[in-house]
């Protein structure tokens, strides 16, 4: 899996099924809100082109398009709603890429291994072996995961399956089948958490971003000079990620790159794509210093590994060196030279959607209180981010109640445009990596790694390098069954160090984290050209802040910080 193929399946799916589903969906909309005139379309192939180019649009940051834009196609007698004209797009789409004897074998081994594993299942093998089945298994299943384009399996639905199977051997193996549905619903239970807490972040970023409320955060970056304009797109993507999730922060910096200077000028003074790495390195190490930054920390925080303030904490000095180490390694390349020129400021001629200042506020309000909330009430966190959607939903309903072509910018269009597929994959794997955890297989790894690997710093570390490989979600799920709070409480280091290296690793390679992989769609990033320019600062950035914590951990110093004196967030 050191290959760039591999490694590209293990992770590209997920930005494809952010675009697919955030931006696809979107431009649908806007056909769907257009009057019913526009949608005479001439050809499949002209709706097909036109659509996908609303994506790019999108991905680049436009405006949303104006019913306007539709009328420029060419018609032909004869109506067919959006959903129609789609369908044969689909249709055409099926015609050009229709291959029967690949899809009849893909067919017939479909069904072989469901014959096989039906057969399997029924053999007394897998009860007298369970332990070696569930991993001869789970290694399977995460094969078909990396290799899903080249397989044409969504990995989603692969992780799904993969759970389920994983469950039912378990059940046959298990004691009786009443230890494995405990064992089950105790698994359910905690995992549902994390997919609930997701789906309503996810949910109120894209509310916030369907009312450009961003802008008000890159239209205050005004500087051009090269080595400066380095510096502010990484920290303020730094800081940026800290609220959102990693890919949602890249995706709005890289949109805000395109338009921030003009191509000329980049060519000239400083490389796009250099201040895209800056991105990727500055969104991963920005997540990984508050428990909603990334998925990994949150894993985390809502298992009781971590808690807010002591993760800030700890996290935020080596999370700041890990972006500060690259920002001024890179300062000093050939890449980054000359001085910039003042140009007009292309992103104040996008307007702003309605209210969008106060949408804005208010869902970053509702992220940054969760934690807050938890501390208050002691429920889970994801009830806080529940409450925060609610709140936002009855907002955005109030304010634009009475303005049918704006229905985009409410909830239940958003719902539609947020990458459930994603969640669906975590679901999956976490509960595949608890099937694991409850046949005590997770168990026995961790005590081999104890006799062979005494320094569980090394062993967090590795960690960190792996993700850079391998999807940093099951590592760090397969690291929390591994070890329990009695062997290592909450926010030791070694817990801090799973969450920041996990975090920070995966900047190692452009595969290597979900926002490298949307730089990587988005600016059509070479693998090798990632390896050779920004791997070697990315890995620097991340041997300093381990170095950084262990130093301030031996040493007892920490970030003083006033949340420290606030009695109710003391204990999140």
């Amino acid at each position: 899996m050191a290959t760039f193929s591999i490694g590209t399946h293990t992770h590209l799916c997920m930005f494809h099924h952010f675009r697919n589903s955030r931006l696809s969906l979107h431009g649908l909309h806007s056909l769907q809100s257009s009057p019913p005139s526009l949608c005479r379309i001439r050809g499949p192939s002209l709706l097909r082109n036109h659509v996908l180019a609303r994506a790019e649009d999108k991905a680049r940051g436009s405006s949303t398009s104006s019913p306007q834009q539709f009328q420029d196609l060419p018609t032909e007698s004869g109506t067919c709603d959006p959903l129609c004209s789609l369908d044969e797009t689909s249709s055409q789409d099926f015609e050009d890429s229709y291959k029967p004897k690949t899809d009849l074998l893909k067919a017939v081994a479909v069904f072989a291994a469901a014959a096989t594993g039906a057969v399997a299942i029924n053999h007394s093998w897998v009860a007298a072996n369970q332990d070696l089945a569930m991993a001869l298994l789970f290694v399977i299943g995460y094969v078909g995961i990396i290799f899903e384009e080249s397989l044409a399996f969504n990995k989603s639905g692969v992780g799904l399956l993969m759970a389920v199977s994983l469950w039912t051997i378990r059940s046959i193996g298990a004691p009786s089948t009443g230890v494995a549905v405990s064992e089950l619903t105790r698994a359910s239970a905690e995992v549902s958490e994390i997919v609930f807490f997701l789906l309503g972040a996810m949910t109120i970023v894209e509310i916030v971003d369907a009312h450009q409320g961003f802008k008000l955060v890159t239209d205050n970056i005004t500087t051009r000079k090269p080595r400066l304009l380095l510096w502010v797109i990484g920290f303020v993507t730094f800081f940026l990620s800290s609220v959102l999730d990693n890919l949602t922060s890249t995706i709005v910096m890289v949109s805000l790159l395109r338009k921030l200077v003009p191509p000329s000028e980049y060519r000239k003074y400083v490389s796009l794509l250099i201040l895209g790495a800056v991105v990727v390195i500055a969104a991963n190490a920005g997540g990984a210093w508050t428990p909603i930054g990334d998925v990994t920390t949150t894993m985390l925080w809502i298992h009781g590994q971590i808690s807010t303030v002591q993760t800030m904490k700890g996290l935020f000095v080596p999370s700041a060196i890990s972006l500060a180490v690259p920002l001024a390694l890179m300062s000093l390349t050939s890449e980054v030279n000359g001085k910039g020129q003042d140009s007009p400021n292309v992103l104040a001629s996008e307007q702003m959607a309605p209210r969008g200042q106060l949408v804005f506020s208010v869902g970053l309000g509702a992220l940054i209180f969760v934690p807050v909330f938890k501390a208050l009430t002691g429920l889970p966190p994801y009830m806080g981010m529940l409450l925060g959607l609610g709140v936002l939903w009855i907002l955005t309903d109030a304010i634009h109640y009475g303005e049918s072509e704006r229905q985009r910018l409410k909830v239940p269009q958003a719902l539609s445009r947020i990458d459930t597929q994603g969640a669906l994959f975590f679901l999956g794997i976490l509960l595949s990596v608890s099937s694991l955890e409850a046949a005590g297989i997770l168990r026995e790894i961790a005590n081999y790694l104890d006799a062979h690997i005494q320094s569980s710093e090394l062993i967090a570390s590795a960690i960190g390098v792996i993700s850079a490989i391998i999807d940093n979600v099951p590592l760090v799920a397969a690291a929390m069954g591994m070890y329990d709070l009695a062997s290592f409480p909450q926010d030791s280091e070694f817990w801090q160090l799973i969450a920041f290296c996990a975090g920070t690793g995966g900047s190692m390679l452009v595969i290597g984290s979900a926002a490298g992989v949307a730089f990587m769609g988005m600016e059509k990033v070479d693998f090798f050209w990632y390896l050779r320019k920004v791997s070697g600062f990315a890995f620097a950035g991340y041997a300093a802040g381990i170095a950084a914590y262990l130093a301030l951990h031996n040493l007892n110093i920490s970030l003083p910080t006033t949340l420290a004196e606030v009695p109710f967030l003391s204990g999140s």
